[in-house]
């Protein structure tokens, strides 16, 4: 079995702001740092009283689902002649309580990508592309709750 490791070191950088003592008035600022990347500063969401001006662990999920779609779409394309020009995606997530599990939890990604091909491109050909790489993208295979794609596609 081929296994691939990926590790990261989070330090909370809130501890300059004062300890934590009570829900309300700690600092959720977190930087996270990966060997040989820049650093990401963080934050808790705003509604769970975090900093909005910064990255949070929800905006990086959905961001992480839209980047690896991407990515095995590109290579799949890639490797059928497929041209693509211009690529965007304005990708949601949804969090609701889960009573089961009394938590909150992701119910659903959508993905909503805007693909612009080539003329001369197969845009069927591009179309069905993105359901493989719904399969194929490794994020979405590990997380427990649907992630759709709604990809529009263009040609120039």
């Amino acid at each position: 079995m081929v296994t691939h490791q990926f590790q990261c070191r989070l330090s909370w950088t809130g501890a300059a702001a004062g300890p934590v003592r009570d829900y309300d008035g700690y600092s959720r600022e977190v930087e996270v740092s990966v060997f040989g990347k820049p650093p990401l500063r963080m934050s808790a969401a705003g509604a769970f009283r975090g900093d909005e001006r910064l990255h949070n662990p929800e905006d990086l999920l959905v961001a992480s689902l839209s980047a690896c779609h991407f990515l095995s779409y590109a290579a799949l394309c890639a490797r059928q002649g497929v041209v693509i020009l211009e690529y965007a995606d304005d990708a949601s997530g949804t969090m609701a309580f889960d009573p089961a599990r009394k938590a909150m939890a992701f119910t659903e990604v959508v993905l909503r990508p805007r693909t612009t091909l080539a003329t001369a491109s197969d845009v069927e050909l591009a179309r069905r592309l993105h359901d493989r790489a719904h399969k194929e993208c490794f994020i979405a295979s590990s997380v427990n709750f649907p992630v759709r794609h709604e990809p529009e596609i263009l040609t120039r």
